[in-house]
């Protein structure tokens, strides 16, 4: 019986690994935080970037659970973010590339807890931080497009109307 019963949690825990891990590779979030950098510019979308330990922090899998994995969230990231997952897993096998870059990422970002949501400009600026909060997913939407649309006042006109927020007012001249 006891053997039954760690090979059922053995069986459960890769499965629980397999769907943890493999958020970049079917949602189209990004790891290469170059390649990603390129898009942005390229698109003048926003970028965001999940720090997360996807196979172990459990506020980083209730973010993705509640938020990143919803419709609302989906909807707004596909027209407005390019999506970096920067991760931190025990399990998950990951190249020294990867983990190179993403430990060099966290020390640039100051990041110090998971998980940690940064957003960048197109051109890489810093925008904001957060992290898991309370709400589901169009509370999320709606408190990144207020974080952007506080960036965009802050940025010369030109910057602020070079693409629009879906769901934020575009600046307008007077």
């Amino acid at each position: 019986m006891n053997r039954k019963m760690l090979a059922m949690l053995v069986v459960w825990a890769v499965m629980i690994m397999g769907v943890c891990g493999a958020k970049a590779e079917t949602t189209g979030w990004e790891t290469d935080f170059g390649k990603a950098s390129t898009n942005a510019l390229k698109s003048g979308s926003y970028m965001m970037l999940d720090f997360s330990g996807s196979d172990w922090c459990g506020w980083c899998m209730k973010l993705d659970k509640e938020v990143f994995s919803k419709g609302e969230f989906k909807s707004f990231a596909k027209t407005n973010l390019v999506c970096v997952l920067v991760d931190f897993p025990r399990e998950k096998h990951q190249s020294k590339k990867l983990k190179d870059q993403n430990a060099e990422l966290a020390k640039k970002y100051g990041i110090r807890g998971y998980p940690t949501v940064i957003i960048l400009s197109p051109k890489g600026d810093l925008v904001g931080q957060t992290g898991y909060q309370e709400g589901g997913a169009k509370k999320y939407v709606n408190d990144l497009k207020g974080m952007i649309e506080e960036f965009k006042k802050q940025q010369p006109r030109q910057e602020a109307e070079k693409k629009p927020i879906e769901g934020v007012p575009a600046m307008h001249k007077p």
